[in-house]
């Protein structure tokens, strides 16, 4: 009995995950990041998107990215990036901070969960860290975002990749990053950290389709 049923399972399995090969994945529309709005919030733009090397861009793997400055009230400036990956079927895949920062020289402290809470949307967790690289001392928010979820988690992540792919045909996703330098006050650098994060979050659906 258990034999058959195991069988049935791997049948099944097999009809899906063929199925899903020979379908492909569902289109999504979307907007490119270039277009993400010059003013979120109380945030502006401050400078010229930044763009990666070409080596760096083909590590990263990334379908599009947005890197760039916003600046907010008092004047405090906060780093921006969204990589968006349209397909992980490839093999094509966000990198987590914990991997590529610590490569990049960056010591990373002090681990914790933030809720971010996005106008019109429902609140939800994000990553929280003291980065610093020498005396550059930086306070690190990130989430992982795509399929109308968004989870501090890289392992659920993954997990919900694998249901959705099989659910909706679909395991398009994004990292999304705000780093903000830690002056005088951590508590200024989380403040203003949360309050961008939040007002992009509430911008993002267009460009990372829900």
């Amino acid at each position: 009995m258990r034999f058959a049923l195991l069988l049935v399972v791997l049948l099944l399995g097999g009809v899906v995950v063929n199925a899903w090969q020979y379908l492909g994945e569902v289109p999504v529309q979307r907007k490119q990041l270039k277009d993400f709005p010059r003013e979120v919030g109380v945030w502006e733009q401050r400078g010229a998107d930044q763009e990666f090397d070409q080596q760096t861009e083909t590590i990263l793997g990334a379908s599009d990215y947005l890197m760039r400055d916003y600046r907010g009230l008092g004047g405090i400036t906060a780093n921006f990036y969204v990589g968006y990956y349209a397909s992980q079927r490839t093999g094509a895949t966000y990198h987590s901070p914990q991997n590529c920062l610590p490569g990049s020289g960056w010591v990373m402290t002090d681990p914790g969960k933030i809720t971010i809470s996005p106008v019109g949307q429902a609140p939800f967790e994000a990553n929280r860290y003291i980065v610093q690289n020498g005396s550059n001392k930086q306070l690190l928010v990130y989430w992982y975002q795509g399929r109308g979820r968004k989870t501090a988690s890289e392992y659920w992540g993954k997990i919900f990749t694998v249901i959705d792919s099989v659910k909706m045909r679909r395991s398009d996703t994004a990292m999304v990053r705000v780093m903000v330098p830690v002056g005088a006050s951590e508590a200024a650098a989380l403040e203003a950290a949360q309050s961008l994060s939040e007002s992009a979050a509430s911008a993002l659906p267009e460009f990372v389709p829900n």
